[in-house]
């Protein structure tokens, strides 16, 4: 790298790291028109775009710095957030699946801070599937998610509710059960635990779950109408 492209790369790192990329944005771009083999440039102009809202171009960024560098896991993130976005969903779980195996090889070891970021995607889509009554792909989803990260309460809750769906609700209960235990200050385990009680006729059960939510949330306004609903009908 030549003195001036030195002087370019450094100008836009700084820039971009101080969080100005309105500024950053053509430094790094003069940066590779003229060596255009900087993984970790694309990277930068990728995350740039996304943050302006173009994905099109943030992907062919992310892309191109996977070009230059498959294990850049980082770019492979980015770009399985942005395929995601763009509603590649088949894209982006392949990108997912790809950096999981270039960060570890085991995939029982893969890295906690990468684990969380693909867990947290497989969540996002399968609430995508969730919102569509597609349950059997939300439950995959959700699946995938609690094997990386198996301590996600929301992931939990959510997998109780996709598995309830199918008429599951024994399993259901099982997840709403144990969100309850990873975090006791998650209402919505209370009251999708409740619900799927009421659902099996366990009225008394359903009631307690409901109360406790309230407990530890006063303004649980939906555990506080199940509680209402659930005491008219016993009128």
């Amino acid at each position: 790298m030549g003195k001036d492209v030195q002087e370019l790369y450094e100008l836009g790192n700084k820039l971009f790291e101080e969080g100005k990329f309105s500024d950053a944005e053509p430094v790094l771009k003069d940066v590779i028109v003229i060596t255009p083999k900087y993984a970790d440039v694309y990277n930068k102009l990728g995350i740039i775009s996304n943050l302006n809202g173009d994905l099109r171009t943030a992907a062919g960024y992310f892309e191109k710095a996977l070009e230059l560098n498959p294990r850049y896991t980082e770019a492979s993130l980015n770009l399985a957030v942005t395929y995601n976005d763009l509603g590649e969903f088949k894209k982006a779980q392949e990108v997912f699946s790809m950096a999981a195996q270039i960060a570890h090889p085991d995939p029982h070891a893969v890295d906690p801070f990468i684990a969380g970021k693909l867990a947290n995607e497989h969540y996002k889509v399968g609430n995508i599937y969730l919102q569509f009554n597609m349950n059997d792909e939300a439950i995959e989803e959700y699946r995938k998610a609690i094997k990386l990260h198996p301590k996600l309460a929301d992931v939990h809750t959510k997998l109780g509710i996709a598995l309830r769906n199918k008429g599951n609700t024994e399993e259901a209960i099982v997840h709403f059960v144990k969100a309850k235990v990873i975090n006791p200050h998650y209402g919505q385990a209370w009251v999708q635990l409740g619900l799927s009680y009421y659902m099996e006729g366990l009225t008394g059960l359903a009631y307690e779950e409901w109360e406790k939510a309230l407990e530890f949330d006063p303004e649980f306004k939906e555990a506080e109408t199940y509680l209402k609903l659930l005491k008219k009908e016993e009128q």
